[in-house]
């Protein structure tokens, strides 16, 4: 496919809500020579999370398609997604006639507002004055410090209108042609060069209070066709080491959320499992040990499960989000809103069986919220 933290030290400039809670040993005790009352801490978002339903929380682990204000909001009140995401079918009115501040008076906790505006051919806000170059050309003609101000620039229109959250930039690592599904989308066949021009336009986004998600881990780069439209396979894990993943272990870091690709990956996800549906694949991110990168507690997408072949020619909606979510995705993105409440359903029906752990949900719930900025813990 083609996802908010402020400042430029990458942190989110979040609230206080940390909640406490006390130990049973604040009983008052019966001897003079106890020791004092303790006052233990409660886990990060205890409180949040005991005001959920386990369907309120699951939806807001999703992130949807929609087609304008209408549809957001009427999806919002009945479901209280996490996230819209604003594509090249929405009605970009949406963003210039209040209907963001419609959405969000709609919502119980607020919603991420997430858009593709990567530049170059994936500008899904040139109509409202927001581009730029693509990837390829502001590497070989800006410096480094050059393309954070201009994604400072570009950050600062896209929170005018309400978003929250920016699936770029690409951190794939690419020789192609610069027509080629990935092609000119990435900064350079150099890793060293992606690293930095990546770690730059996510700064200049964070500068101005946008949340940059980098994309598509664990490299599409090197992939062997365009997951739009069928199925895609990697060099093996091995190769990536030295290529593909390189660009991660230095561009996770606070403040970030990462899209995993529907990319099957020799030597980690098995010959017919997409990353974006893997344990393994969402388990070398969180951890990072096994690519030499750091463990990474931040947001991690799918990359879109309903409109790309790869996923979508195998299993519906329903199937995908639940297979993702299960895998270690916190965050299932798809393109419409019609089958919102038939994944809710799934997914609740995972809980009930176990296939879906709700210490697990709880977890991916936390990381949604605290990318929200409704946390900070």
């Amino acid at each position: 496919m083609l996802a908010a933290c402020s400042g430029s030290d990458g942190g989110s400039g979040l609230s206080s809500t940390t909640a406490y809670a006390p130990s049973s040993s604040s009983v008052a005790p019966s001897s003079s020579t106890s020791a004092a009352p303790q006052v233990m801490p409660a886990a990060c978002g205890a409180r949040e999370l005991a005001e959920m339903s386990p369907r309120r929380k699951l939806a807001q682990l999703l992130v949807v398609g929609v087609t304008g204000t209408q549809d957001a909001v009427d999806i919002v009140r009945r479901e209280q997604i996490g996230g819209v995401f604003i594509g090249s079918w929405t009605d970009l009115g949406m963003l210039s006639d209040g209907g963001v501040a419609s959405v969000q008076k709609a919502a119980e906790t607020p919603v991420m507002v997430t858009v593709d505006q990567e530049g170059g051919r994936v500008s899904r806000l040139s109509g409202l004055g927001i581009d730029s170059p693509s990837a390829r050309e502001l590497a070989a003609t800006m410096t480094v410090e050059q393309v954070r101000a201009l994604a400072k620039e570009q950050g600062l229109q896209m929170k005018e209108l309400g978003i929250t959250v920016d699936y770029a930039p690409v951190a794939d690592v690419s020789d192609e042609s610069d027509d080629e599904v990935i092609g000119d989308r990435s900064f350079s066949d150099d890793p060293a060069v992606v690293t930095r021009y990546a770690n730059a336009y996510a700064h200049g986004l964070q500068d101005a209070g946008i949340m940059p998600v980098f994309k598509h881990f664990p490299g599409h780069g090197h992939g062997s066709g365009d997951s739009h439209t069928g199925t895609v396979a990697t060099p093996d894990l091995d190769e990536l080491q030295d290529s593909d993943l390189v660009p991660y272990r230095t561009l996770i870091q606070p403040g970030v959320a990462v899209m995993v690709g529907h990319l099957i990956v020799p030597g980690l996800t098995g010959p017919d499992t997409p990353a974006s549906i893997s344990e393994p694949a969402m388990s070398l991110l969180r951890d990072g040990t096994g690519y030499g990168g750091k463990p990474f507690d931040g947001p991690i997408f799918t990359d879109d499960l309903s409109g790309m072949a790869a996923i979508s020619a195998k299993y519906g909606i329903e199937k995908a989000a639940t297979l993702a979510i299960s895998a270690g995705a916190d965050i299932a993105l798809w393109l419409s809103t019609d089958k919102v409440p038939a994944v809710l359903d799934a997914l609740t029906a995972a809980m009930g069986s176990g296939t879906l752990p709700a210490q697990q949900v709880d977890e991916s719930v936390v990381r949604v919220l605290r990318a929200k900025g409704e946390l900070d813990c």
